[in-house]
């Protein structure tokens, strides 16, 4: 049942005066100049814990918030701030009679301003702390105070960033905190309680091994608001999971103009792609599709090999390497235009070479994502969400199993893993040519897989690749033989591929009358 809200008698203050503010904090970056500030301006400063101590040992005068209220601590700091005169003091309405007068028979002082930050769950769950030390990280009265001051928030301002302070600091040494601030405030809070809670029952999800709980809480951090989205006519902004994988959202820019959504989303597939291999690796992307992926060495030579599976495609692209970019390979690359250039590292000599393209976005990663790791992706559809596990299966030689008269070869089977590992970051249908390493022709996003081959196929010839005597990866099973066939026609001698249709042995026998060793995964990989 709801409860109807008395009729408003008066008008909402703009400004409100602060008297009184509760400080607990956990992050105390910036307290002690704020807390200074607001003594400064005559106001009673109010604490519990730590942060009371923090303030009078910086030699601010505090009361603690069980001296406010006449009742101690107990239960190990569990009951501290859950008592009427302070959530009496948040939540009371001044401009009601009987909240004033409630306030007046109870002895209970109003709370102007209220500054808390929780205490740190995630951190304590990313040290992998054990069950009883998690649990006890919850906070509850943090919460309980931050609703109560949020919700009142026409009489009281909020506080739960520091990067908030000097705002609130500038305003009440105008005269007082005013509604449109309050308001915002107020917003703030309920995010951040929202994400908060968002994080515990993801915990306790995973403690409990529920990987699709009954309700769904997502919480995320703006990072970023985008000068448009995937067209000029869409907004956008870009948040952060608060999981810490390496990539886009966690990298440091180096040079180069702001990152756009198309950015950023084809930077991430990939960085994400070049995380599959142990060899010095680069990737080439453009419209969230490798135009050019190879293997080498050492970097120069995986980028030249890269490149010429599709230069023209090239032109304009994203470059994710899976080592430091050293100096000889920035001068190759900045003979083309390239939108984003990412890596782990990036040398001093490197950087200097590529501040010469000053617009070139330049992002460093620190390290590798882990393409192994659990996670989950989610995507929006009309109406809701599709919620699933990455798609992280990795297949390793043990796991083919050979269909065909004709095993692979030695180079063949190299090929083929590296092949079906580029497969598996194709949009589908995707149909991808390998030799030595290194890509030589890519067929993505067709309807019906014998396009993908034949436009796999008409690329390579377009750059004059060596497709003869290459090997061939299906991301899913092929349907009929042509789509092999096909394959065959354009070179390919190995072919690697998932199995499981009803014509498999149709696609087998055709494989066997032109020669070509076949290997089935077991493994789909569709990506849309």
């Amino acid at each position: 049942m709801s409860v109807a809200a008395k009729p408003r008698t008066t008008p909402r203050p703009d400004r409100v005066t602060v008297k009184t503010a509760l400080l607990s904090v956990s992050d105390k970056s910036g307290l002690l100049d704020f807390a200074k500030g607001l003594e400064q301006a005559g106001v009673k400063l109010l604490s519990t814990g730590g942060t009371a101590k923090t303030l009078r040992d910086s030699g601010l005068t505090v009361t603690d918030v069980s001296d406010h209220t006449g009742f101690p601590e107990i239960m190990d700091g569990r009951v501290k701030t859950l008592h009427p005169k302070v959530h009496g003091g948040l939540l009371a309405r001044r401009d009601d009679a009987d909240h004033v007068a409630a306030m007046n028979t109870q002895g209970i002082e109003g709370i102007d301003l209220l500054v808390v930050n929780l205490y740190p769950f995630r951190e304590t769950v990313a040290k992998g702390a054990d069950y009883d030390n998690c649990v006890e990280n919850i906070d509850i009265g943090g919460p309980a105070m931050l609703r109560a001051a949020a919700k009142n928030h026409d009489f009281v301002a909020v506080l739960t960033d520091p990067k908030d302070y000097e705002t609130v600091l500038n305003e009440i040494a105008e005269g007082g905190t005013t509604l449109a601030t309050r308001r915002k405030l107020a917003a703030k809070t309920y995010a951040a309680t929202a994400s908060y809670d968002s994080a515990i029952s993801a915990w306790f999800a995973k403690e409990l091994g529920e990987t699709f709980p009954e309700t769904l809480s997502v919480a995320a951090t703006k990072i970023d608001t985008l000068r448009y989205g995937e067209n000029p006519h869409q907004q956008a902004a870009v948040y952060s999971d608060g999981s810490g994988r390496a990539g886009v959202v966690t990298a440091k820019q180096l040079q180069g103009k702001e990152l756009s959504y198309n950015n950023l989303n084809d930077t991430d597939a990939a960085f994400e792609l070049v995380a599959e291999f142990d060899d010095p690796a680069v990737a080439i992307i453009k419209h969230a599709n490798p135009c050019g992926v190879a293997t080498g060495k050492d970097m120069i030579s995986a980028y030249q090999s890269a490149l010429t599976c599709d230069p023209v495609s090239a032109f304009g692209g994203i470059i994710a390497l899976n080592r430091a970019l050293d100096g000889a390979t920035a001068e190759e690359i900045i003979k083309i235009f390239s939108e984003v250039i990412i890596a782990p590292e990036v040398t001093a000599e490197a950087r200097e070479i590529l501040a010469s393209k000053k617009n070139v976005r330049v992002l460093e990663t620190g390290k590798l994502p882990n393409p192994t790791d659990p996670r989950m992706t989610l995507k929006t559809i009309s109406g809701g969400w599709l919620l699933q596990t990455a798609d992280n299966g990795h297949i390793t030689e043990d796991m083919l199993k050979v269909v065909t008269k004709r095993a692979p070869t030695k180079q063949e089977l190299r090929d083929l893993l590296f092949a079906f590992r580029v497969c598996k970051h194709v949009k589908s249908n995707a149909i991808v040519y390998a030799k030595n390493g290194k890509t030589v022709g890519i067929g993505a996003g067709q309807m019906s897989r014998i396009d993908s081959s034949r436009i796999a196929a008409w690329k390579a010839k377009e750059a004059r690749t060596e497709i003869e005597n290459s090997v061939v990866a299906s991301d899913a099973f092929f349907p009929f033989p042509d789509g092999l066939l096909a394959a065959a026609d354009a070179g390919a001698t190995a072919v690697i591929q998932p199995g499981g249709s009803i014509k498999d042995e149709d696609v087998i026998a055709a494989a066997d009358e032109r020669g070509l060793a076949m290997v089935l995964t077991g493994m789909r990989h569709f990506r849309h």
